[in-house]
C-alpha cells in the first residue's frame, strides 16, 4: 500500500513571477507536510491518529526551486524575478529549476526571443546562487515553525490569518515622483545612440503586407516550394482538360441526338456512315 498525495494551490495575490512563488510554495507545503505513522504486521496495516503516535515527515531528499529571467531587447538585458508589469514588456522568459547542489532539473524557454549558450549559462550561475539563498531561508522557516510549534504558538501562515496581513487580488497603492520626469527623460534621450535608419513611410514587401519601422520581409501569403509545385501540376492539369473539351466540341464529324423515349445516345459519322451506340457514362464529359 502507498499514500497518495496532491497538492492545491491557489493564487490569492499575483504581482508577476507566478512560477517561482509557486514552486516554492509547493516544496515548502511538501517539507512542512507531515502523514500518519502507520505499523505493518504481516497482511495487517495499522494506521496510527496524532493522539496515539506523531505525525512523521515525508522523505524530500532536494529542493528544487525554479529561478525565472526576463529578457529585453533581444536578449540584450536580463532581469530576475519580474514583476507584473515587468513581464508585460518581456521579449522571452527563461525559467531554471536546480537544487543546491547546482543539479539541474529542468529548464523552461518561452517568448520570441532566441538565447544563446552564454546567456543560458550565465543565467545557470545566477541560478546556483539564488537557489543556495532561497534554499537557506526555506530551511530557517522551518526550523522557526517547528520551534513555534513546540511552544505553542504560530508562525507563517498561520500567524498572518488573524492579522488580515493575507489580502485576495490586491496591491498596495505606491506614490511616483514626477517631478524630474522631462529632465531625466532628456538625459537619457541624450546618451542613446540614434537609430540606424529612420523609416517614416510604410515598406511594401510583398502584396497584402506593409511593415513601419525595423524589421524583417514578412513571409505572409509566399507558397512554399511543394505547394507551388502542386499548383503548377493542378493548373497543367486545368489547361489540358479545357483543350480536350474544346476538341470534342468542336469537331464536325459527329453530332449528338437523344431519342423522345430516353433510349441511349446515338453518335452518328456522316463520313463513314456507321452507327455507334454508346453507354452513357462512355460520353466524353465536360471538365472545365
Amino acid at each position: 500500500q502507498v499514500w497518495q498525495i496532491r497538492l492545491d494551490m491557489h493564487l490569492l495575490n499575483h504581482d508577476g513571477n507566478i512560477t517561482d512563488a509557486a514552486s516554492i510554495a509547493g516544496i515548502v507545503a511538501l517539507c512542512h507536510f507531515r502523514r500518519p505513522d502507520v505499523s505493518v504486521q504481516g497482511e495487517e496495516v495499522t494506521v496510527y491518529t496524532p493522539e496515539e503516535r506523531d505525525p512523521v515527515p515525508l522523505s524530500i531528499h532536494h529542493m528544487p526551486i525554479c529561478v525565472s529571467f526576463a529578457f529585453y531587447h533581444q536578449g540584450t538585458y536580463l532581469l530576475v524575478d519580474p514583476t507584473e508589469r515587468e513581464e508585460r514588456v518581456m521579449d522571452g522568459l527563461l525559467v531554471i529549476a536546480m537544487n543546491k547542489h547546482h543539479e539541474i532539473c529542468t529548464i523552461q524557454s518561452s517568448g520570441v526571443v532566441m538565447l544563446v549558450q552564454d546567456q543560458i549559462l550565465r543565467c545557470s550561475k545566477i541560478t546556483a546562487v539564488k537557489v543556495a539563498e532561497i534554499t537557506e531561508l526555506i530551511q530557517k522557516a522551518l526550523e522557526n515553525d517547528q520551534k513555534a510549534r513546540k511552544e505553542g504558538g504560530k508562525f507563517g501562515f498561520a500567524e498572518s490569518i488573524p492579522n488580515q496581513r493575507i489580502t485576495a487580488f490586491k496591491m498596495e497603492s505606491a506614490a511616483v515622483d514626477t517631478n524630474d520626469v522631462e529632465e531625466q527623460a532628456g538625459e537619457i534621450i541624450a546618451k542613446a545612440d540614434p537609430p540606424a535608419e529612420v523609416i517614416a513611410n510604410p515598406v511594401l514587401h510583398t502584396p497584402g503586407t506593409a511593415q513601419i519601422g525595423e524589421g524583417i520581409e514578412s513571409s505572409w501569403g509566399d507558397l512554399e516550394e511543394s505547394e507551388k509545385e502542386e499548383a503548377a501540376e493542378e493548373e497543367g492539369e486545368s489547361e489540358a482538360a479545357a483543350l480536350e473539351c474544346e476538341k470534342v466540341e468542336t469537331e464536325d464529324t459527329s453530332t449528338l441526338r437523344k431519342t423522345k423515349n430516353d433510349e441511349p445516345i446515338v453518335l452518328s459519322d456522316s463520313e463513314e456512315e456507321e452507327v455507334v451506340i454508346l453507354e452513357p457514362q462512355e460520353l466524353p464529359r465536360k471538365t472545365r
